[in-house]
């Protein structure tokens, strides 16, 4: 019996060890490392600054008479342009309008002048010749968009673009509707208006009345450039004819410059003048909703055709950076820029993306659709100038017009 006892504990006991070493097993927790502590982040690299922008300077040059509706208009542009083109610093000088070809003349064959000035179309082609303004033609390169070919063509020369266009001008005939409600259509109404009391500011310079050897059937070159204005009776019909209009002026004591005239006909004493649209905004200022423009008198050979010019913006070949240069004038040129001037300075825009609302700006655009002529810009053009503008010859010394016109054909032969 006791033998049975201890077998009986033996068992038991070894059972007691199985369970516990069992037990030991299922709850030891094996060893593990610790997890590495995390890298420290690398500090992040500072974003690039961007490059400073260098400020871009370009000096302007313009011939606006101060206190015009131009340089008030242009004034204003220039204002608003230093918002919107920061970085942008333009330095504007205004030159009488007398001076500022030969000034900007002298100051680039000495290596310096301005890095762009706007003027008429004038000289173009003697300045392109003599590489006194840059051919822009790679520079502006896609960048005339909305800009009329007319506008293109008269910055142009065989083929190169040599500045970018800002407005279209030629001489027209303004009247005050209160006293002239409507304008002479031909020159022998416009004579008989003149011979009835009619006061009228007619302007006699050579650039003025271009337009009247046409109207008469004249003209002072032929295709080639070669002088013919003895060639018919239209350049001395055209002759006999200004002459009269200039002997009634002197009788009644009228003006007979644009000049003189702006304060007869902005102060309601004379019923028409005769100029460019450069003048608008003085007039549209004194006359209001009483003024009105038409084409020049048509003659008994056709329209007159007075010298379409056009406004632009140049670049100094000597300039170095021209790339600015364009900007601002892309700029004074874009579709709000010309509104502006349009609206304020009687500007007719060259960009075909603008509407024209104004009635003024409308009839100078069928004014001088009526019968204009592109400014031509060859070399033979000076011909006219020196030989044909001495009218006074005929005006004031009593040349006979015949004898005149065949001594300056003759002299421009030479």
């Amino acid at each position: 019996m006791k033998t049975k006892i201890n077998l009986l504990f033996s068992l038991l006991l070894i059972s007691a060890f199985v369970l516990a070493a069992c037990g030991g097993a299922a709850t030891e927790v094996p060893a593990t490392e610790e997890p590495a502590a995390p890298a420290p982040e690398e500090p992040a690299a500072p974003a690039p600054e961007e490059p400073a922008m260098e400020p871009k300077e370009v000096t302007f040059w313009h011939a606006y008479g101060t206190g015009s509706a131009e340089e008030v208009a242009l004034t204003a542009l220039l204002e608003q342009a230093k918002t919107d083109m920061p970085g942008y610093t333009i330095n504007v000088l205004q030159v009488p309008f007398n001076d500022i070809f030969n000034k900007y003349r002298t100051d680039v064959a000495a290596g310096g002048g301005p890095d762009m000035f706007i003027a008429p179309n004038d000289d173009l082609g003697n300045d392109a010749r003599a590489s006194l303004i840059a051919d822009i033609t790679d520079l502006a390169a896609g960048k005339l968009d909305g800009v009329s070919q007319l506008g293109i063509d008269g910055m142009s020369l065989d083929g190169k673009l040599y500045g970018i266009p800002e407005s279209l001008k030629a001489v027209a005939l303004w009247y005050n509707k209160s006293l002239l409600p409507t304008p002479p259509a031909t020159t022998d109404e416009l004579k008989a208006l003149m011979e009835g009391g009619t006061e009228v500011a007619f302007s006699f310079g050579c650039y003025h009345h271009y337009g009247y050897f046409s109207a008469f059937g004249g003209s002072i070159f032929d295709d080639n450039w070669t002088v013919i204005a003895d060639q018919g009776t239209g350049v001395t019909d055209a002759m006999v004819y200004l002459n009269d209009l200039y002997q009634i002026s002197v009788a009644n004591g009228w003006a007979r410059n644009d000049g003189d005239g702006l304060a007869p006909f902005t102060e309601g004493k004379a019923a028409a003048i005769t100029n460019g649209n450069w003048a608008m905004g003085d007039y549209r200022k004194a006359l209001g909703d009483n003024l009105a423009v038409a084409a020049l008198p048509a003659g008994p050979a056709g329209p007159a055709a007075p010298m379409l010019g056009v406004d632009g913006f140049y670049f100094n070949p000597n300039g170095t950076n021209q790339e600015a240069a364009l900007e601002v004038a892309l700029y004074l040129t874009n579709a709000n820029s010309q509104v502006v001037m349009m609206n304020e300075a009687g500007h007719v825009p060259v960009r075909t993306d603008v509407s024209i609302t104004d009635p003024l700006i409308q009839g100078l655009v069928d004014a001088f659709n009526t019968g204009s002529t592109i400014r031509p810009q060859v070399a033979e053009l000076g011909k006219y100038w020196s030989n044909f503008c001495g009218t006074d010859q005929v005006f004031e010394a009593g040349v006979p017009a015949a004898d005149w016109v065949k001594t300056g054909t003759e002299t421009a032969n030479q």
